[in-house]
Order: C-alpha cells, then structure tokens, then sequence
C-alpha cells in the first residue's frame, strides 16, 4: 500500500506542484543510507521507486521493514524534532523526492491550507503505522482488524484516494520519465 497517498489526498494541486518545485529528485545507489539512526536529517523524503530495509541497532541492525515505492520517511523527525530511530537503507538503484525541512517548515507557517492537509495526512500515516505494530505485538482484537483488511478499508473510504493515486503516478512520470 503506497501510504503517500494519505498525504496527497489531502492536499490540492497547487499543494503537489510546490512539493516538486520545492524538492529534488534524488539517485540513491543500491547500499546507500538515506537515514542514519541517530544523525540528523534535513529532509523528508517520499520513495518514488526502488526498495529501502529499516534496520535498528539495538537489534544488531537486523531488517525490521521493507520499504518501496509510495512510502514518506523521515516524518517522525520531522514532526517531533528527534534524531531518527531507525536506519534506511537502499538495497537497490531508487529514486525519492527529497523536501527540504527548512522548505515544508516556511510552507507551513505561510500556508494554513496546505498545513492542515499535511499534518491531516502525516496523522493518518503514522497512525495506519501504530495500528500495523500493535497487531504485530498480539493484539487479539488488532490482530483480527487487520486480517479483515482495515488498512484497505481505510483507503477505500478515503474520499481522496482516486485522486491521490493519480497524483501519485503524475509525480513519478514527471519526475522519472522527465
């Protein structure tokens, strides 16, 4: 499930054309760390194509997640201003779009619109996220939700999800194909 469409199917067109002038497509070579545990990061970056692993080190660096296209890291320290807690790595030639922090912090302040519709979609993504980990932990109950595709309801229900996800595929044919 391609969670960036939790964030552009809150935002407007305008919205989506100031995250690509305000970004950068990005070549990230197989073995590259685009997020460090524990180093700062001065971007969000929204993985256009190719596969991360999320590792931790406390668990000596063992792969806890696969990443691909359509996924938003470094949202986490974006909005509590924390070091990164885990390490992205990709283990194949990818392309993100990289927003500079700086960049998204100026739009919000300036832009009420746009903040809504990007702390509306962050919410929903972290919260898909904490819902995902707490049936993985055993919840009986979670466990049971998520079997019965909540995570599919969730985006069925999005009244934005059509548009998101062609949204979605007009980035990466801008940005990939040129």
């Amino acid at each position: 499930m391609k969670k960036v469409l939790f964030l552009l199917g809150e935002l407007n067109d305008d919205d989506i054309d100031w995250l690509l002038q305000a970004g950068t497509r990005q070549e990230i070579a197989a073995g590259t760390v685009l997020i460090k545990e524990g180093k700062p990061i001065d971007a969000l970056y929204i993985l256009l194509t190719g596969t991360f692993i999320v590792s931790i080190a406390e668990l000596d660096n063992r792969e806890i997640a696969r990443l691909s296209s359509g996924e938003v890291v470094g949202e986490m320290s974006f909005l509590d201003n924390r070091l990164p807690s885990a390490t992205v790595q990709a283990i194949e030639d990818s392309l993100v779009l990289s927003i500079p922090r700086r960049e998204i912090a100026k739009k919000l302040q300036l832009d009420i619109g746009f903040a809504y519709g990007f702390y509306r979609g962050l919410a929903t993504i972290l919260s898909n996220r904490l819902r995902r980990i707490v049936s993985q932990l055993g919840d009986v109950k979670a466990q049971a939700l998520t079997e019965a595709g909540v995570d599919d309801a969730v985006l069925a229900t999005s009244e934005n999800i059509n548009l998101a996800s062609i949204r979605f595929d007009w980035i990466l044919r801008r940005l990939i194909d040129g």
